[in-house]
């Protein structure tokens, strides 16, 4: 049977990585398994992608479009910085490809898979054909209890974002990705609802990671000393609430001192939380790592005891599915989205409420789990769930979603 061909724009996608670059890629090759792809891409990740195929035995029905900007129009970029720009710019010049490429290979389909964010431009042609959308956020905010704490350019970034939010009935671009699209992948229920009603029949919560179990460590040796180790991973972005979490750890460290926290990532928080954890005289149990390679973030998620997820809106899920990996009961912020994949047989899940309250809850989910039989048990029921969640079964999901859309 002749497979159906879809286009996707997939800005970020890259074997061997984390975040949405690695979800981008996943999810790209799960689709290859039922359709017959042409995926355009950045061409700072043709190199990789290019070494990883050739490595592997098994083919892949995918067909590679790479571009970049000229260099005078990306001189200014530098990681993340200047990303939203520059991705805005990529999507204009792009589109001619999108055109080129669906008309001369009859593709009917055109899926706008990363970055997921609503807010940001899809490929004008793109949306005028049969338009996949997603999984897609961008419309969660933080309360302004929670900003009042970060630094001033954090607290405009919130402010910012929740102006934007409240005004989203008044996006034209926003607007007219929803009129477009055919099927809409939510990430969150926030998506959801800001979907205007008269379009929300083509709008479905739907997780945009999965659980990849073959990256647990079986050589792994256990520790035999009796601290309590927690991990955090993540981007040093302020509404990630590390400063919830630091708070909460020196706390509960003062009922019991047997505990110590990693935090991996780097960003701009980096000086505030550093100050903090100096402030509450945590030096010597809390230690900012920085950033790290893929090989040695599985060794320190595997030598940790309990896997920690603080961010208040949808961010990070890859560290909290890689918890169902690895058997580690995970602490996390109910965020309307990935979240629903956890509860209280398999996890902590706690409700953003008040800030005060967070820090509280935090701080006793932290003192629960230094019990070693909680976390065996509830890591035990995590991996069990996860087996319900890995690509694999999200590679079938995606397939089912798309079909009954497109023969809707």
């Amino acid at each position: 049977m002749e497979k159906i061909k879809v286009f996707v724009s997939a800005y970020a996608c890259e074997p061997g990585l984390g975040s949405e670059i690695g979800v981008g890629w996943h999810w790209v090759l799960e689709m290859s398994k039922n359709f017959e792809l042409w995926v355009l891409t950045r061409k700072s990740n043709q190199q990789n992608i290019e070494q990883w195929i050739n490595t592997q035995k098994e083919q892949y029905d995918i067909n590679f479009i790479y571009f970049d900007l000229p260099k005078p129009l990306r001189f200014w970029k530098r990681g993340m910085h200047g990303v939203r720009t520059y991705y805005t710019i990529w999507q204009t010049l792009t589109n001619r490809i999108v055109k080129k490429t669906m008309q001369e290979n009859k593709i009917e389909i055109y899926h706008l898979l990363t970055y997921g964010n609503s807010l940001w431009k899809a490929s004008r042609y793109g949306m005028k054909q049969f338009f996949i959308w997603g999984p897609t956020g961008g419309v969660d905010t933080i309360p302004a209890e929670f900003s009042k704490h970060y630094n001033m350019k954090s607290r405009m970034i919130e402010f910012v974002r929740r102006m934007i939010v409240m005004t989203l009935p008044l996006n034209y671009g926003f607007n007219k990705r929803c009129r477009n699209a055919n099927l809409i992948l939510c990430k969150s229920h926030n998506m959801y609802n800001a979907v205007p009603m008269k379009h929300r029949d083509k709008a479905i919560l739907f997780t945009d990671v999965a659980v990849e179990m073959n990256k647990v460590d079986k050589t792994h040796i256990k520790r035999n000393d009796n601290t309590t180790k927690y991990i955090v991973v993540g981007k040093l972005d302020a509404w990630r609430a590390f400063d919830v979490l630091i708070e909460a750890f020196a706390k509960a460290h003062q009922i019991n001192s047997d505990i110590q926290l990693e935090i991996i990532g780097k960003g701009t928080d980096w000086d505030r939380l550093n100050s903090l954890i100096e402030d509450k005289k945590m030096k010597n149990n809390i230690f900012m790592t920085g950033k790290v390679s893929m090989e040695e973030y599985f060794r320190r998620m595997e030598d940790a005891d309990v896997i920690v997820n603080s961010s208040l809106k949808e961010g990070a899920v890859t560290v909290a599915f890689d918890s169902m990996a690895l058997a580690k009961p995970l602490i996390c912020v109910d965020t309307g989205g990935y979240t629903r994949y956890f509860n209280n047989e398999n996890a902590v899940v706690l409700q953003r409420g008040k800030r005060v309250q967070l820090v509280d809850d935090m701080s006793d989910a932290i003192l629960k789990l230094t019990d070693k039989n909680v976390r065996a048990r509830l890591g035990k029921q995590s991996q069990q769930d996860g087996n319900k969640y890995t690509w694999e079964h999200k590679g079938k999901a995606i397939y089912e979603e798309i079909i009954k859309a497109y023969c809707r």
